[in-house]
């Protein structure tokens, strides 16, 4: 048996059967961390406007403002995704709406870790051709699927 082999379609089946009713969609950041990255964008839009206030802001130059501006937009956009961001397992496979999408079908899976992280639960699927493809699970519901689609596409001897 290759490093890559699948499970059987009986092994997959089973898998789908044990997540439950499909699809299962949930938060792919847990809450506390949406919040936690709103707070942080409000202190950062605080500093912004105290230091642009100020008299040193006012001599900075109007390409580094455009630039820290940019910057922040990128942090809004993420905090926007983080805050926004369902993950879904289906009968197709894996998705996750992100700033772009992110998805994977069941066969393009060649094996699958799971990564407990305490701030995010990932499922990292790796493909036979590209880059391995991480999906966030922020409720309980999706990190149990994770962990068995974990077991089930992991890397066998």
């Amino acid at each position: 048996m290759t490093p890559f082999a699948k499970p059987t379609p009986e092994e997959h089946a089973e898998l789908l059967a044990r997540i439950g009713p499909l699809p299962l969609r949930g938060r792919a950041w847990p809450r506390w961390i949406g919040v936690l990255a709103w707070l942080i964008m409000l202190l950062i839009a605080g500093r912004l406007m105290v230091t642009a206030s100020s008299a040193a802001g006012q001599q900075v130059s109007p390409m580094v403002a455009a630039a820290v501006l940019v910057c922040f937009a990128a942090l809004l956009v993420m905090s926007w995704g983080i805050w926004t961001s369902v993950t879904e397992i289906s009968e197709y496979g894996l998705r996750q709406s992100w700033v772009t999408r992110r998805e994977i079908p069941w066969d393009q899976i060649q094996s699958s870790k799971f990564i407990p992280l305490v701030a995010s639960k990932k499922l990292v699927c790796f493909v036979q051709k590209g880059r391995p493809v991480t999906f966030q699970a922020g409720t309980p519901e999706l990190q149990a699927a994770f962990a068995h689609i974990s077991l089930i596409y992991r890397r066998r001897p």
